[in-house]
This record gives structure tokens, C-alpha cells and sequence, in this order.
């Protein structure tokens, strides 16, 4: 699933090239990518049709566009496993997987896509709060690229819950946007065993994870993200390159960067996580 990074980039692509323009028209192809919208496909298509597309946004892995005019509103995304939003040109081939088809009213005749393989993803259009968060949103934390991400309330919290640093970092209502794959890049760099409850972390290493989370993500970022395959991708359909400078996650059996001892993979949460086992040492309280 795309995780910070890899929806910033995503979220950069939609403010160069669909905010500040005006809706035309608007076609849902598959009702499975508008399920979120509970008043149907044709009241999804009709909420945003002569509407001017504000600033793209973020949090976490959710990001939307407000809407102009009245009632305050915003068109929200969220890829799930597999989800694109493509700016093509209007006369350009139909992606196998094309759900949503979002014409603008102007020259440029490029319009937006929404393509999903598997369909886990969707759109929607929410009210917004005082705030202008998305209704659906309003519980999601702020991520740890937010300028107004709050370090001590993170750090309160871990060592408040009883829970181990993984499962932490993946609880979007503490920390949002970290992942299966950069919290295992994050907790390599920091040398922190998934595993290790978080009551047993002091505040220094706390704040060292969190460090490791920003470096990792701000690194992926430079280079557009992680992508295995083509479904993780900008919106020009360009993929991003930092799978080639993953430290952990995918190496199981590879050399660890550091000590070279190889790298484990063990089960996780129906997933998987990997580590270095000489450099993040399971604590003894486990």
C-alpha cells in the first residue's frame, strides 16, 4: 500500500496540475470506486460538476481537494493497494483499470483518472469540519512531516500504550503515513527491534525514531517514492526509485548495510517485518 511518501508525490502532482480548475464533467465507470460516497455514483458525479478544485492536501495516506463554493466540501482519495490518479490527455488510451474519468472546463484537455487494479481504493466527496479536514479524516494523526506535528504528545503516548514500537508506528491514530515498509526502514536506522514495547523506550530514543522516520521518508521523497511495480506511481504514471536503497525491507537474506549479518524476515500482522538481527537486538523484557 502507498504510504507518505509515496502519496505526497501524488499529492504534489494534483497541485501542479488539477488545482485551480474547474469540473466539466465527470464518469464513474465502476460504482466500487465511489462506494465510499453513500449517495451513489450519479450524486458523486453531480456534487462536483461546475466546481473549482482547491489546494491539494494530505494527511497521512488520505488526500483531497476542497471544493469551491457552498456547502464547504472536498473530493477525497485514497489509493488502497493499488489506486492511481493519472493527468492524461483527454483523447489518451483507456487504462484497463480506468474507475473515474474527472474532465476540467478549460484549453488544456488533459483530464483526471482514477485507475485501481484491485478497487480496494476509491474517492469520495465529504463535508469538511471548521478545520476543512474531511469528515472521515478528523481521527487520523498528523504524520511527523506535518510543521505542527506534536513530538512530546508523540513521545507521551508511546510510553503511555502498551504495545510494541511497530505496531506504534503503524497506528495512524498516533503517528499517519508510516507504513509497513518504512517503519521497518525507521526502526533499522534507529536500531530498535520491532518487537520492543514502547514503555520501555526513554525519550532520547524516542526522539531518535522519530528522527530515523523523518530521515527515511524525506529520502524517499527525494527520489518519488517507493515503487516495486507500476502500480505505484505519480501522476504522470512515472515510477519512484528508492526501493533500490532499502535497507531492510525486501533484503531478507542480504547482507546487513551495517554489519553485515543477513537480514531476517519473520511474520507480522499478516505482513512482514525485517531486521538486522545483531543490530536491532530483541530486548529481554520480550
Amino acid at each position: 500500500m502507498p504510504e507518505l511518501p509515496e502519496v505526497e508525490v501524488v499529492r504534489r502532482g494534483l497541485a501542479r496540475w488539477a488545482s485551480g480548475r474547474t469540473i466539466r464533467e465527470v464518469a464513474v465507470l465502476h460504482p466500487r470506486s465511489v462506494r465510499r460516497h453513500i449517495a451513489g455514483a450519479e450524486d458523486f458525479a453531480a456534487r462536483l460538476v461546475g466546481v473549482t478544485l482547491g489546494e491539494a492536501t494530505r494527511r497521512g495516506k488520505y488526500l483531497w481537494l476542497p471544493l469551491g463554493g457552498e456547502p464547504k466540501g472536498a473530493l477525497l482519495g485514497h489509493l488502497g493497494m493499488s489506486g492511481q490518479l493519472l493527468i492524461q490527455p483527454e483523447d489518451a488510451p483507456a487504462e484497463t483499470h480506468l474507475r473515474v474519468r474527472i474532465r476540467f472546463a478549460d484549453e488544456a484537455r488533459t483530464e483526471l483518472r482514477f485507475v485501481d487494479q484491485r478497487t480496494f481504493g476509491g474517492l469520495s466527496v465529504e463535508d469538511t469540519g471548521l478545520d476543512g479536514l474531511p469528515l472521515s479524516v478528523s481521527h487520523i494523526a498528523r504524520d511527523p512531516m506535518d510543521p505542527l506535528f506534536d513530538e512530546a504528545a508523540f513521545h507521551a503516548a508511546l510510553r503511555r500504550r502498551r504495545t510494541t514500537l511497530k505496531r506504534a508506528l503503524l497506528d495512524q491514530t498516533l503517528i499517519s503515513g508510516v507504513g509497513n515498509i518504512y517503519a521497518d526502514e525507521a526502526l533499522w536506522r534507529a536500531r530498535l527491534h520491532f518487537d520492543r514495547p514502547t514503555g520501555t523506550l526513554a525519550p532520547a530514543r524516542s526522539a531518535e525514531l522519530l528522527a530515523a522516520v523523518r530521515e527515511v521518508m524525506s529520502a524517499a521523497l527525494a527520489v518519488g517514492g517507493t515503487s516495486f511495480d507500476s502500480l505505484y506511481v505519480n501522476v504522470n504514471g512515472e515510477s519512484g526509485y528508492f526501493s533500490r536503497d532499502l535497507d531492510a525491507y525486501g533484503r531478507e537474506d542480504q547482507p546487513c548495510r551495517r554489519c553485515g549479518t543477513p537480514i531476517r524476515r519473520v511474520p507480522f500482522m499478516n505482513r512482514s517485518s525485517y531486521y538486522c538481527p545483531r543490530c536491532q537486538r530483541r530486548p529481554r523484557q520480550v
